[in-house]
């Protein structure tokens, strides 16, 4: 069992926060009066006691809520849980839903210090249940092991430059989103759906977001697999990649092919980066059905075997 040790809160985003007295948490919205609540998946941001006052040690005068967190937790290495973890903070419940953080622009500590612990020791939750927090309170973790019966999460993003720049619409990335949700062999719930455009670093660094910090099952890309010199994804599916899952991307081309010739033309790929699997999808929202459709009955036992529900079937 863990205690919270303070409660900051900010009017604006992108400044520190000040500690308060008490505070709300309100089911699916966040701290009342605080910049960062809405309707995201980032609500509340918490930070571990032990890590701030080891940065402290370095010689950094600050305070709590400087690096922008909500909530100063005693007793556990936060970045160390699991996306998924629920935790009990007083008569509230949070969800864990972000391990880390972009760094967009360095704050002014990492102009002092030459660094920040925010970015990879931060972590960010969704309110589960509403309830009143107040330094002192008792902090309990709930669950930090994935259940076998617990959804896969998604995410889906498609590269479209027409799209992104709102020149055509994107038929394809909602597409594969409601073929997630309707699926009967297993169930999937898609966390984060992107429009972007054919831009390689731009996809790398939301596949490795998606991957390290969001933590996924499974990320869907849609478009972006063909010969055109802006046709990127492959390739930055590739570079992310710890190691490659080639049978997918194998066994779609081959169901496609059986449909039309021009299925040979597909570069997509498919691969692992930590515990999610990354598939490449054509762009076509034709070719998106009878893809998905096609692999979908088999992904479920892989996805449960890297987030480790379920053994290898070699033995069988």
């Amino acid at each position: 069992m863990g205690r919270l040790i303070a409660v900051c809160v900010s009017k604006k985003r992108g400044t520190q926060k000040t500690q308060t007295p008490a505070a709300y948490l309100k089911e699916g919205y966040g701290i009342e009066g605080d910049a960062h609540a809405g309707g995201w998946h980032r609500q509340v941001s918490l930070l571990s006691y032990e890590s701030i006052m080891a940065f402290r040690k370095k010689g950094a005068d600050v305070d709590f809520g400087a690096f922008g967190e909500n909530l100063v937790v005693e007793g556990f290495d936060l970045k160390k849980l699991p996306v998924g973890t629920l935790i009990q903070v007083g008569e509230a419940k949070l969800k864990l839903t972000q391990i880390g953080k972009e760094c967009h622009s360095h704050c002014e500590i990492f102009q002092q210090m030459g660094e920040c612990i925010m970015p990879k020791e931060g972590v960010f939750a969704r309110v589960q249940k509403s309830g009143r927090i107040a330094p002192g309170v008792a902090v309990t973790l709930l669950q930090t092991t994935i259940k076998k019966s617990r959804p896969f999460t998604a995410a889906v993003i498609t590269l479209s430059d027409k799209g992104a720049a709102g020149l055509r619409e994107d038929k394809s990335g909602p597409l594969v989103k409601e073929i997630l949700e309707a699926n009967g062999q297993d169930d999937y719930e898609v966390v984060e759906t992107l429009l972007l455009e054919d831009e390689r670093l731009l996809l790398e660094n939301n596949l490795r977001r998606l991957c390290d910090q969001r933590q996924v099952d499974v990320i869907f890309t849609t478009g972006g697999t063909g010969f055109s010199k802006r046709d990127i994804t492959p390739e930055a599916t590739l570079a992310v990649c710890d190691r490659m899952a080639d049978g997918i991307a194998q066994a779609m081309r081959a169901h496609s092919i059986a449909i039309t010739g021009r299925a040979m033309l597909s570069r997509a790929v498919s691969g692992i980066r930590k515990n999610t699997l990354i598939v490449n999808l054509p762009g076509s929202p034709k070719a998106v059905k009878e893809c998905l459709e096609y692999a979908l009955p088999y992904l479920g036992h892989g996805l449960s075997v890297l987030r480790g529900t379920e053994a290898e079937c070699g033995g069988m």
